[in-house]
């Protein structure tokens, strides 16, 4: 009996190891994929998608009735500025997530009071412009997510316009 209790006993601890190792690894793993599909605007910019259809989904599960523009972005240079004008009369969300696909920001149209908004992501430690409201993070690289509630895919083409209002870049000035 003890001669397969050792064996048996290091195949459970590399199991386990190995169980933790990809339970760590594929948030990044996934965050990687969506920066790859999304980015298409490319790092630092906002790509202002097509509508989800059948034959194009960019993301798990999107939404045909949600007009998604998105910044992936990098904080290796610096902090990246995100500023959101609203649709009026729509419902719209920002989110922002990191690296480890955690939420680390949201903000709807009606916490916002239906007014547009800066929000500045960096890194611990790098200077931000002062009186912006600032979100910190552990992590370089991550998704600004924003969502436009429409009530028929066809109104995407008047709405376009007010939806690219919305933008994110590096700061380059800290005043």
């Amino acid at each position: 009996m003890r001669s397969w209790l050792g064996p048996l006993l290091f195949g459970l601890i590399v199991a386990v190891a190995a169980a933790c190792a990809a339970i760590a690894a594929i948030p990044y793993g996934l965050m990687n994929v969506a920066i790859d599909r999304l980015g298409q605007g490319g790092i630092n910019r906002m790509a202002y998608g097509n509508l989800a259809n059948p034959d194009r989904q960019p993301v798990v599960r999107p939404s045909p009735d949600l007009a998604y523009s998105s910044c992936p972005y990098d904080l290796s240079a610096g902090p990246v500025a995100i500023d959101v004008a609203p649709v009026p009369g729509r419902y719209s969300s920002l989110s922002i997530f990191d690296a480890a696909t955690d939420v680390i920001f949201v903000r709807n149209d009606v916490e916002a009071a239906g007014k547009p908004y800066r929000i500045i992501v960096a890194r611990e430690g790098q200077a931000v412009p002062a009186g912006v409201e600032t979100v910190r993070t552990d992590h370089d690289r991550g998704i600004a997510l924003i969502r436009l509630l429409l009530k028929d895919p066809s109104e995407i083409g008047q709405l376009d316009a007010a939806r690219r209002q919305s933008s994110c870049a590096m700061v380059t000035k800290l005043k």
